[in-house]
């Protein structure tokens, strides 16, 4: 098998690219600029590099010719985040690699995009951000119903890497302080990206086990409090998470776009699950371990 990884320089497209090489899958890297640090980097582990960009259906198509797999990770525009990029990108990628002959594709797309989404209680009202849902599931179900021989939609929650530097939902705590709007019972699912990259490769590598799933991804479940307490110990340093409702964390520097979300969470959570995860036969890393591997 040989997969064409899209986002390879990225969080989770880097994940699974490296975990696909860890298993000796030849892995071609989708990049816009071979000449960065992390493109360099891949092809110094030995993925081949290949230019392409998302707009650019044909680019696409060429980067998909004779792989056996893609994985999928179409990014909005984040200078435009009501527009349709995310969703145009989602199909340009469906689209090459149907007309590439490609049998596997293994999608990200978010936890809770689909049925939870369209169930959870605010939803009908028109509580909740629609476009960022709809556009989510709306991609779910092009890999879905795209023909493929083999899909899996892995599906992940909160990533703990956003807790690495300056992240739109927690800011930048290197002051000791975190500052989000999470009631003191909202507890977060958390998930590692190289656990999702791990769930990716072992759905391009052993058939069948995650074949026709969306798979909710998580490692852990704490909430804020929780996270702060484990920071502290790990890095001997004090962090705190004090519980302020989405205005008061607003008025201390949340980004007021985030306060839809936070409300959403506090209100409805996440269906992802640790145990879930688990069920599947999948690898996931807890908070603890996580934060030592990242901050010791």
């Amino acid at each position: 098998m040989a997969v064409l990884v899209i986002g390879a320089t990225g969080k989770q497209g880097g994940a699974t690219a490296r975990a696909l090489l860890d298993r000796g899958v030849p892995v071609r890297a989708l990049v816009r600029d071979p000449g960065t640090e992390s493109a360099r980097a891949l092809r110094y582990r030995g993925a081949e590099l290949v230019t392409g960009d998302l707009d650019d259906v044909e680019s696409l198509l060429a980067a998909a010719d004779g792989m056996d797999g893609v994985f999928s990770i179409p990014y909005p525009d984040v200078t435009d985040m009501r527009g349709d990029a995310e969703v145009t990108r989602g199909r340009n990628v469906v689209e090459a690699a149907r007309r590439a002959g490609v049998s596997h594709v293994v999608h990200s797309s978010v936890s809770g995009a689909g049925d939870f989404h369209r169930n959870q209680p605010g939803w009908a009202e028109g509580r909740w951000d629609r476009h960022y849902w709809e556009s989510k599931a709306a991609i779910d179900e092009m890999v879905r119903s795209g023909g493929f021989a083999h899909w899996t939609v892995l599906k992940p929650s909160t990533f703990m890497e956003n807790l690495v530097g300056w992240s739109y939902l927690f800011g930048d705590w290197s002051s000791g302080t975190i500052i989000t709007g999470f009631a003191a019972d909202t507890r977060l699912p958390w998930v590692a990206v190289d656990d999702i990259g791990e769930a990716a490769a072992i759905a391009f590598t052993e058939p069948g086990k995650l074949d026709g799933l969306d798979v909710e991804l998580a490692g852990d479940l704490l909430t804020m409090t929780e996270v702060a307490a484990v920071l502290n110990e790990v890095t001997g340093r004090a962090i705190t998470a004090p519980v302020l409702t989405p205005q008061q964390a607003v008025e201390r520097g949340l980004l007021p776009a985030m306060v839809n979300t936070v409300e959403r969470i506090n209100e409805n959570g996440s269906p992802a699950r640790p145990e879930l995860t688990r069920a599947l036969g999948l690898p996931t890393t807890d908070f603890r371990t996580w934060a030592r591997r990242t901050f010791s």
